[in-house]
């Protein structure tokens, strides 16, 4: 996600760095190719005009403090300008003053629309809420049964009248179908279709008429680029949307789809796919966006992250011991287990300042390295996790064999454990900054 947009971007703040002063021509220098990377990155072209002129204005003439760099005097103007692009402040979900709130789902067919319905009443239910997944999808073969699926991998409620009845009906009756099962939240997934049609825009008139959502959001595929923004714009012509949701945010290394999408249709993002699972649905910052986009990381999403996921109890003894150095490989992989849940560890890396470049740089963050971990922990007995140093020439043939790996990828397992215990020591006694550095090192609990 924004991984091109962020690489050009960075370059064009590079060339920028030993230059005394912001002058007019070396802000045009710069801006050029801030231009050329977003036009690369599926900006709208008519949004990346707008942006470039609001940056230009601010930076020409700008008195730059003697202690900050000309390229990061720069930076800091189109952080500023992409926060406001993005829609300076998160747009969070509008409730019910009374119950039920009613969410309306619309967009084209194929964009996501039925998982992120599922994603989206996970989330709530997390949240404490007891929503309704309500299938109005008459059309497409087997939206409702995928639907209903979805509603049981989530553990919401689920009503439909089937691909016979009326959707106009369905929407109408889930209503009370919600009060009578508690739900406070009401999820209509309406149907889709491959283009925009006014039969299509007819039936999600006439439900939004009938129910009066709270919440109108459209739901588009991030990978499609401005195709989702024009579709945005048709649906909103229609309808009075109330958000977006960008699937597959993962997917999509150009990212300019969410740039373009507030400022051509006035609607905030509300949420973002990133991923298959169920639980890999975000919350939309244009902060915390602007900071991933600039290289600057999202330590706050990383943490609610680690909160919601990560055993706190079992955390702080890790921490008491990795203080100590006295943690072993049960240790290990437990916290290694935990870290999993967060999601991959390249996205992980990304959200902590300065990493993002470190990988661009080659640092190896490989997912696929935690299988030969694992299989190498779980081949040796509890004893042997617990005393790794007693580990001799026979077991790590042994333990080679029962992983399939082979006796040096267990040997350098070993010594990168030991080496990492002693680092993260340091780094724990605020000493390790120096010689902390080994981007070589491949043991993923860094």
């Amino acid at each position: 996600m924004f991984e091109s947009l962020t690489q050009k971007l960075d370059k064009a703040f590079r060339n920028l760095r030993g230059q005394g002063k912001l002058t007019e021509k070396n802000i045009r220098d710069g801006l050029q190719e801030i231009r050329a990377a977003l036009l690369e990155a599926d900006v709208n072209y008519k949004v990346v005009k707008d942006f470039i002129q609001d940056v230009q204005d601010k930076a020409v003439g700008q008195e730059v403090l003697k202690s900050v760099q000309p390229s990061q005097q720069l930076v800091k103007i189109v952080h500023d300008e992409l926060i406001k692009l993005m829609g300076e402040e998160h747009a969070p979900l509008r409730m019910a003053q009374k119950p039920p709130t009613q969410i309306m789902m619309v967009g084209l067919q194929g964009q996501g629309k039925t998982t992120t319905a599922g994603k989206l009443a996970l989330q709530l239910k997390k949240k404490g809420h007891n929503p309704l997944l309500v299938g109005a999808d008459v059309y497409r073969p087997a939206a409702i049964r995928q639907l209903e699926i979805v509603a049981e991998q989530a553990g919401a409620e689920f009503f439909t009248l089937g691909e016979q009845g009326d959707p106009v009906d369905a929407c109408i009756m889930a209503r009370g179908e919600a009060q009578m099962r508690g739900s406070d939240v009401i999820i209509m997934d309406t149907a889709g279709r491959l283009h925009v049609d006014e039969q299509m825009m007819g039936e999600v008139r006439r439900i939004a008429n009938a129910v009066k959502p709270d919440e109108i959001l459209f739901t588009a595929n991030a990978m499609t680029g401005q195709d989702a923004v024009n579709s945005a714009k048709q649906f909103n012509d229609a309808l009075p949307l109330t958000g977006v949701v960008l699937t597959q945010m993962d997917g999509d290394a150009r990212g300019g789809a969410a740039i373009s999408l507030i400022k051509v249709t006035g609607c905030p993002i509300k949420f973002i796919g990133t991923g298959e699972k169920l639980d890999a649905l975000d919350t939309f910052h244009p902060q915390r966006m602007a900071d991933q986009i600039l290289g600057m990381g999202d330590v706050v999403s990383l943490v609610e992250k680690a909160q919601e996921v990560v055993d706190q109890d079992k955390a702080l003894k890790f921490q008491e011991k990795a203080r100590k150095a006295s943690w072993d490989l049960e240790d290990f992989l437990e916290q290694m287990q935990q870290v999993k849940k967060m999601g991959s560890l390249g996205d992980l890396m990304k959200k902590m300042p300065g990493m993002g470049k470190l990988m661009d740089q080659g640092f190896d963050v490989d997912d696929s390295q935690l299988k030969y971990f694992e299989a190498i922990i779980y081949s040796m007995t509890p004893y042997e996790r617990r005393n790794p140093k007693l580990i001799n020439g026979s077991r790590r043939r042994r333990i080679a064999a029962g992983s399939g790996t082979s006796v040096q990828e267990v040997n350098r397992t070993l010594k990168e454990f030991e080496q990492s215990k002693k680092m993260i020591k340091r780094m724990m006694k605020g000493g390790g900054k120096k010689k902390g550095k080994r981007a070589g090192m491949r043991m993923p609990g860094l």
